[in-house]
């Protein structure tokens, strides 16, 4: 035996050796897609006996669902060339007992006498797969542990945004009350500084006029200390409803009354507060029965007709007018007193604001401020026509 003959007797069985003892699933098929040899570790694989799968197509291996193989197949076969199959593709094989099995395949095409032939290498990848699906599912929860911390962050971030917004208005709304009570302090030691004085004076001379009994004069300083006190109270009211409105005490609670009965009386006691002549008229149109806050809808009509008396002139009108149509109720009070100038309107409802021509006239500056915010506090708004020695409309709807 030569030397070339010894090499291929022990090629021949290295590659049998090779093919029978691989842990690698092995099998090679023909043209037609059959079976003619397969390894031991293929036929286990598989679960088939040895020699079991011979002659049979290679599709018995592959799940139905992989119905297009047989084309694939026949195309490969027209063009066969070593690659892995299916690229980009998940690969399953299909064990006799019907159950499926996760793979990876390599074809190898080679030509002999007897014809053309495919061998296929199979690997078992279920380890691979089960270790993906346990790092997919890691990723998962780490994704929404992550998420989760994020969220948890997010909401710590935004409660600390909010935490600092409202501190921030609670420092600003207790500058701006600061602000309020010292200028407060300082207009009430002025303000009340004047009536104070008259009062003591108009005090005295009372008592000298009743000894001389002269009734006249007697009447015309109580008149006086009337008006005096008036303005006082006028001062203590504006400030106990800015501080209540600051802070939040006041609330809206409307209920069913008759307007035009309740805005009389209000009209009567404000009567006794005119001077000079001057004269309240009231007319209403509508149904008489509105919803409203009585409280905070006699403070708004107080300080409306209050200024109206203020800044009318002796003997002047001040006409209140109030009408329920659809859904909504309006109140309206027209003087014809010294108007608000063009330039002062824009600042008209700011607090402690006076017009440049109502300096002489005593007052707070806050009534307007205060029935925006009541008119606010109803969901209701307040517009205003004015103009200079010509007197004011001041109009109140409030939604029913």
């Amino acid at each position: 035996m030569n030397t070339y003959s010894v090499y291929k007797m022990q090629s021949k069985e290295g590659m049998d050796a090779l093919f029978l003892y691989a842990t690698e699933g092995i099998l090679i098929t023909n043209e037609k897609g059959e079976i003619i040899n397969i390894n031991p570790s293929a036929e286990k694989l598989f679960r088939y006996e040895p020699g079991e799968l011979l002659g049979k197509k290679i599709e018995a291996l592959i799940p139905q669902r992989f119905s297009a193989h047989t084309q694939h197949r026949d195309r490969y076969n027209k063009n066969p060339h070593a690659r892995a199959m299916g690229a980009g593709m998940e690969l399953y094989g299909l064990r006799k007992d019907g159950t499926e099995l996760p793979v990876e395949i390599s074809l190898s095409p080679y030509t002999t006498s007897e014809g053309r032939f495919v061998v296929a290498f199979i690997i078992d990848i279920t380890m691979r797969k089960q270790a993906e699906e346990r790092l997919k599912d890691y990723s998962v929860e780490l994704e929404r542990q992550v998420k989760n911390r994020t969220m948890i962050l997010e909401e710590a971030i935004q409660e600390l945004e909010k935490t600092k917004k409202d501190l921030h208005f609670a420092l600003q709304k207790e500058k701006e009350l600061n602000e309020l009570k010292s200028r407060f302090v300082s207009m009430a030691s002025h303000e009340f500084r004047t009536p104070l004085t008259t009062m003591m004076s108009s005090l005295s001379l009372v008592k000298k006029y009743g000894e001389q009994n002269d009734v006249q004069n007697q009447n015309k300083h109580v008149t006086k200390i009337k008006t005096s006190i008036n303005n006082l109270t006028d001062i203590l009211n504006d400030f106990l409803s800015v501080s209540r409105l600051e802070e939040g005490r006041i609330e809206h609670l409307p209920e069913r009354i008759q307007v035009k009965d309740f805005i009389s009386g209000i009209i009567s006691e404000m009567q006794l507060m005119a001077s000079g002549g001057q004269h309240i008229t009231y007319q209403h149109s509508g149904p008489e029965t509105a919803s409203l806050d009585p409280k905070i809808f006699r403070n708004v009509l107080f300080n409306l007709i209050s200024n109206a008396i203020k800044f009318s002139p002796e003997g002047g009108a001040i006409e209140v007018n109030s009408a329920l149509s659809g859904h909504s109720f309006e109140i309206s009070v027209r003087d014809h007193g010294i108007g608000i100038p063009k330039e002062d309107q824009k600042h008209l409802f700011g607090r402690f604001f006076r017009g440049h021509n109502a300096t002489h006239i005593q007052g707070t500056g806050l009534g307007l401020s205060i029935v925006a915010k009541y008119a606010e506090l109803m969901d209701g708004s307040v517009h205003f026509d004015s103009e200079e020695t010509k007197g004011t409309l001041f109009t109140i709807r409030i939604p029913q």
